[in-house]
């Protein structure tokens, strides 16, 4: 199954060379570009991809507010944003606005190619390490401040692997349980949070206090 790609950036040259990256895979296909994030709600209406790969900063609108757009849709496509500096605070915001990961404008061909299967799958956190790196550093106060979520005991379990960067097939390992019944529990959790996904999930525990920076 091909995973399409839509590419956004003001720098022609980036998108240039993202294209060449990506649509080397067989099983990738960039679809279309754009040069600014206004450009990016009708380019998904119209062509549909799978995966928005997009610059965090942009003359007119930029990654944020575009991210912000998009996730307003029924069924808005997963979003990767493209950045500098990897401690940037843009980059919280665009994943708090929804994106499901983040990538280095250095990152390596074969980074770049992983992250898009990864965030297209879905079923696990991309640079685990770095998303918990941001989300910590927005931490509310310690304790259980998604009490009122009505978690059950295994949910919360589940979320603090999730944090942990555990894709749904470790987490049944480490659980020993079946794939589809760690994804009952991802489903639960994430509707429970009210989120679309693991990414915010994993941010909504940072934030509220239920996952402590170490």
């Amino acid at each position: 199954m091909t995973t399409t790609v839509l590419l956004v950036d003001d720098e022609p040259l980036v998108r240039a060379g993202l294209r060449a990256i990506i649509d080397a895979e067989p099983d990738l296909d960039v679809v279309g570009e754009g040069s600014d994030g206004a450009e990016v709600g009708p380019l998904v209406a119209r062509l549909r991809p799978d995966v928005v790969l997009m610059d965090v900063r942009m003359p007119a609108v930029d990654g944020i507010q575009a991210t912000r757009l998009l996730t307003r849709h029924d069924d808005p496509p997963r979003i990767l944003v493209v950045t500098t500096f990897e401690n940037d605070d843009n980059v919280y915001e665009a994943l708090r606005a929804g994106a499901q990961g983040f990538l280095l404008k250095r990152a390596r061909p074969e980074e770049i190619v992983q992250a898009v299967r990864l965030v297209a799958g879905g079923d696990s956190l991309l640079f685990p390490a770095a998303i918990r790196q941001l989300a910590a550093a927005h931490a509310g106060p310690d304790g259980d401040a998604l009490t009122h979520a009505g978690l059950s005991d295994r949910e919360a379990e589940v979320l603090r692997l999730m944090a942990a960067g555990l894709s749904n097939a470790e987490i049944a390992g480490h659980l020993v349980v079946g794939v589809e019944t760690v994804k009952t529990h991802v489903g639960n959790v994430l509707t429970k949070l009210g989120v679309r996904d693991r990414t915010q999930a994993v941010i909504a525990a940072y934030e509220s206090g239920f996952i402590s920076p170490r």
